[in-house]
């Protein structure tokens, strides 16, 4: 039953949100498009409920010059950023697209953030507990530290979810992320991992 409610909801609030915010998409798209170079809407294959990849969907933040699976920005003074790529960034703009993702059905409004197919063969078998549900555009570790936590901190909240799971815990979730956006909390990433504060690899890197 709650599988079902949470379905259905994810449809009524996208379907809403993308109404309501047209004119925004359109002023965003405008502004990427008059800004730099390039393609408004970036797309990544990522991994969605028991691994299965999906095409991701966001804005465009960064340059298409640079290498879409870097390090993820300290800063809003990270050279890669365009001046509406940091805009977008400090206020979640960015991820509006992924709305487009709930409708499909490869995402919920609320669930682990989707991560990179090839960061699955990192994780433990508890960590993968976390591919159990749907990826969401926001989700327990998002409200719990965000940028502040590391890979590890993450996971462990990802997988605090899936145990945890239910219908008041999506809406504490969901109202405390509308707070934390308006608030601007953590935004930037301070360290990936508790063993690599900085890492140049393909993995754990959210463009």
């Amino acid at each position: 039953m709650y599988q079902c409610i949470k379905r259905v909801a994810d449809i009524v609030i996208a379907a809403i949100a993308v109404v309501i915010l047209c004119p925004l998409f359109l002023i965003i798209w405008l502004a990427i498009r008059l800004g730099s170079p390039g393609l408004t809407i970036f797309k990544q294959q990522r991994a969605g409920k028991n691994g299965v990849g999906f095409t991701f969907y966001k804005f465009r933040t960064m340059r298409t010059d640079v290498d879409s699976f870097g390090p993820s920005p300290k800063s809003g003074k990270d050279a890669r950023l365009t001046k509406v790529g940091r805009l977008l960034r400090e206020h979640s703009l960015d991820e509006l697209p992924q709305l487009v993702n709930v409708l499909k059905g490869d995402m919920s409004i609320v669930g682990p953030r989707p991560l990179y197919i090839s960061q699955m063969a990192e994780w433990n078998d508890r960590q993968k507990r976390r591919l159990l549900v749907k990826p969401g555009l926001t989700g327990l570790a998002q409200i719990s530290g965000r940028g502040a936590l590391t890979i590890e901190e993450k996971l462990d909240l990802d997988v605090r979810y899936v145990d945890t799971t239910g219908f008041w815990l999506d809406v504490k979730i969901f109202f405390a992320t509308v707070a934390q956006v308006f608030f601007k909390k953590s935004i930037y990433e301070k360290n990936y991992s508790k063993t690599e504060s900085s890492r140049g690899d393909k993995h754990g890197k959210r463009i």
